[in-house]
């Protein structure tokens, strides 16, 4: 066996799908002294062989399989949603050391609380990859914020991308990827649908910070909902006593912005996060105060490594677990603002479709 194999976590992969290999196999290259990867699954069995032979990493089509494996330290859950609870408790139950599951980590606030459930019997630790909350940029921001939580009336972020492959193809050659079909948004069911995975897919990144700006978040209200061209959603919300506004939308600029902001009548808070798929430096913070601005990051590393060096800590025993709690509130958030969202769209559009005709 390899030295270097001996000494280092060993990580298994289930699912070897664009977020394995444009995200994570890029981010486990730089942390070689902590980490090796033995093993990936996915239920093809060209596409497992042909991600692990670019690692030198085991292949195999069962999950089964990959759990039973000594090397497999580490699981790593990067499979389609609805696979993710059931493959979470597996691999607690396997006794492994630590667990990052890509969010959403359930599909309902039953499945979390038998995942946190499993996890406290079993005492193996689990992490959700939303790598914004690991990221350094987003850490200073939180030392150095004040009462901003208590004062802030203004939660808003905006998330501009173009579509996830011209990205992922910059970051690796993504082996077998599905065509994206355009969809009709001017359909009810087809708008609600593309709300609702806008925001479980993409807004549930930073659901968890707009959470930490609203202690009442389950006093919630959706103003107005609505599907911008070509893609995404547009979403404004209260929030006990807060005003949010979350919007994302896919477009062919190459103008990327990922922007986190909370405002009071006194203070400022502006994160400028790196796009999704880059592998280069931190968010920058900037604190804005009585006409003077703070500004922190941008720092060596991004949130995407952040996550997985906390998790080598967790497998080490050398950090305390995340309350599983704080991740099932995150999750029930990100379902009640998708399932709300999505009724709003569906019936607005339903209604516009009505005085059109």
């Amino acid at each position: 066996m390899n030295p270097s194999k001996t000494s280092t976590l060993g990580v298994g992969m289930l699912g070897a799908g664009p977020v394995t290999q444009a995200i994570h196999l890029p981010t486990l290259s730089r942390l070689r002294e902590v980490f090796h990867v033995a093993k990936i699954m996915d239920v093809d069995p060209q596409i497992a062989e042909s991600v692990a032979g670019r690692v030198g990493a085991g292949w195999t089509t069962s999950m089964d399989e990959l759990l039973a494996d000594e090397a497999v330290q580490v699981v790593v859950i990067c499979s389609p949603h609805q696979f993710h609870a059931e493959q979470v408790i597996a691999a607690c139950r396997a006794g492994k050391r630590a667990i990052l599951c890509e969010k959403p980590f359930a599909m309902s606030q039953a499945e979390a609380e038998q995942i946190a459930a499993v996890s406290r019997e079993t005492g193996v630790p689990i992490i959700v990859g939303a790598m914004h909350t690991f990221d350094p940029g987003w850490l200073a921001a939180k030392e150095h914020w004040g009462d901003l939580v208590e004062t802030a009336h203004t939660i808003r972020y905006s998330i501009v991308l173009p579509p996830n492959p011209r990205f992922e193809d910059f970051a690796t050659e993504v082996i077998t990827r599905p065509e994206r079909q355009r969809q009709n948004r001017h359909d009810p069911e087809v708008a609600a649908g593309i709300v609702r995975g806008g925001i479980m897919g993409l807004a549930i990144h930073d659901l968890p910070l707009v959470r930490a700006f609203c202690p009442d978040f389950t006093d919630l209200e959706v103003l107005s909902c609505q599907v911008p061209d070509p893609s995404g959603y547009l979403v404004n919300l209260r929030i006990g006593d807060r005003n949010v506004q979350i919007f994302g939308i896919n477009t062919e600029s190459w103008e990327p912005e990922w922007i986190f902001e909370a405002v009071s009548d006194t203070t400022s808070l502006r994160i400028d996060f790196t796009p999704s798929y880059v592998q280069a430096g931190s968010a920058t913070a900037t604190i804005s105060h009585g006409g003077e601005s703070e500004v922190y990051g941008p720092y060596a590393y991004n949130g995407y490594e952040a996550e997985w060096r906390y998790l080598a800590d967790l497998a080490s025993g050398k950090a305390a677990p995340l309350d599983v709690t704080e991740l099932i509130h995150d999750l029930t958030f990100a379902l009640d603002v998708a399932d709300k969202a999505s009724t709003a769209v569906r019936d607005a559009t339903a209604l516009t479709k009505e005085a059109s005709v």
